[in-house]
């Protein structure tokens, strides 16, 4: 029988980054493994519903030193307005004492990072694993280890040709930025000096790119499948009231859901210009996004006299909805979203027609795997600025929409039958249970240490 495995957890700061370690955190304790996680003070008390084995799973607060441009209180990106990633890392980077000084109380087995590149350093010198875990794309992480990649100029044996950046993407997001190639530099450091490599995702989706990265690192890639926690809509909690009694006026496939997550913000213009790509549809819709850049409220940043135009069949929300209840209601049939991974996940076993919107360079990129290779998907374009228009918007929406189009045909038989894939029984957990197999192998085969 193998022994169990005490795992330590550092993640970056951002709780786009600490909620799919947690997930992962309760993975390992479903499975008897005992987890120490680091994390700053305040995003305690966010993360501690979201612990499942509270028992097992043991929060170790840290208090952030001050570093240039840090504000004062602020402890994860989402506390940051005008000020790059870096100053997290740099704090991050000043806790390593503190981390020692745990490692050598506790003594774990294994500890899993991201982008704290000394981690290995410090596992190596303290005599247990490292495991740099990756919870953007393999497309991302191929990317940063692919030369010229980042300039649209990926070496030869880089296995896609259509999933790379292109020069004007460095409109979209912030891929050029002196700030972006030190974190580039900062996980390739991690990956290739790290015990063993893993990433959320799965062969179906990412194989070709998994086997470049490991041809890269020269070491095997273990994946956990996206590792999402249970389905709302298996656990048997009904849609909130209003929101079903809304979706159930109107015929089945016809509503159009819009959704960007609760970390992205649009700039007030954009947003009004998506509003107004909504309403040119024609098509019931519902758009749930955060207050726009400079606004308190949704309603004060809405085009003039749009509410009384679109009333009754358009509602723009300005907060967080039950997304995957609301993508299983019969009468939602198109899903416009930024594909950010849970959302790409949600798009792909829904049976939505999916419009991307990416706003990151992982989302750039899993959108071109999933739309120009895969051809599940559409994506709205846009002008070299970054830059997407009403126009733009409706008729990406209207081309998958339009039961008559050849496009929306395409792309909905191959999201049938990817989506039957992934939703066999027992794929996706099976990735999960085979990673911890995998963890518990290499602590056992290398214990003592």
């Amino acid at each position: 029988m193998r022994s169990k495995f005490h795992a330590f957890m550092y993640p970056t700061f951002a709780f786009g980054h600490m909620i799919p370690y947690l997930h992962l955190a309760n993975k390992l304790a479903e499975k008897g493994h005992t987890v120490t996680f680091l994390l700053p003070n305040k995003a305690q008390q966010q993360l501690q519903p979201l612990n499942l084995f509270p028992d097992r799973i043991v929060f170790h607060p840290l208090t952030l030193p001050p570093v240039d441009g840090l504000p004062v209180g602020a402890e994860t990106l989402s506390d940051l307005q005008n000020t790059t990633g870096r100053v997290i890392s740099d704090a991050m980077d000043l806790l390593r004492g503190q981390i020692e000084a745990k490692v050598r109380a506790l003594k774990p087995d294994l500890i899993f990072f991201d982008f704290v590149y000394w981690v290995p350093e410090m596992a190596k010198e303290f005599g247990f694993k490292s495991v740099s875990y990756q919870i953007v794309s393999a497309a991302c992480v191929a990317m940063f280890l692919a030369p010229g990649a980042e300039l649209g100029l990926p070496t030869p044996d880089y296995p896609s040709s259509k999933v790379t950046l292109r020069g004007h993407d460095a409109n979209v997001c912030s891929l050029f930025t002196n700030s972006s190639q030190r974190m580039f530099g900062r996980i390739t450091t991690g990956l290739k000096n790290c015990d063993v490599i893993s990433i959320r995702t799965c062969a179906e989706l990412e194989g070709e790119l998994c086997g470049f990265i490991e041809r890269q690192c020269q070491r095997k890639v273990l994946l956990t499948g996206p590792m999402l926690p249970e389905p709302q809509e298996k656990s048997g909690k009904p849609l909130e009231g209003r929101w079903n009694h809304w979706l159930n006026g109107f015929e089945p496939d016809s509503v159009v859901f819009c959704a960007f997550g609760t970390q992205f913000f649009f700039e007030k213009d954009q947003f009004q210009e998506l509003c107004l790509g909504m309403e040119l549809t024609g098509l019931p819709f519902l758009v749930a996004v955060m207050p726009p850049r400079g606004s308190s409220t949704i309603q004060e940043a809405l085009p003039e006299g749009f509410e009384e135009r679109v009333k009754g069949r358009g509602i723009v929300w300005g907060g967080w909805v039950e997304q995957p209840l609301i993508l299983s209601h019969p009468s939602v049939g198109c899903f416009v979203n930024h594909c950010g991974f849970g959302s790409m996940w949600e798009s792909l076993l829904s049976d939505c027609q999916i419009v991307f919107i990416p706003q990151l360079a992982d989302q750039v990129l899993i959108t071109r795997l999933l739309t120009e290779e895969l051809e599940v998907s559409v994506k709205v374009q846009r002008e070299d600025s970054g830059w997407f228009s009403k126009e733009n918007l409706r008729d990406t929406i209207k081309s998958v929409m339009d039961k008559e189009s050849e496009i929306g045909n395409l792309v909905k038989r191959n999201h049938l039958k990817l989506k039957e894939t992934l939703a066999s029984p027992g794929l996706l957990t099976g990735y999960a249970d085979s990673f911890v197999e995998a963890l518990e192998n290499e602590v056992n085969n290398t214990k003592p240490f």
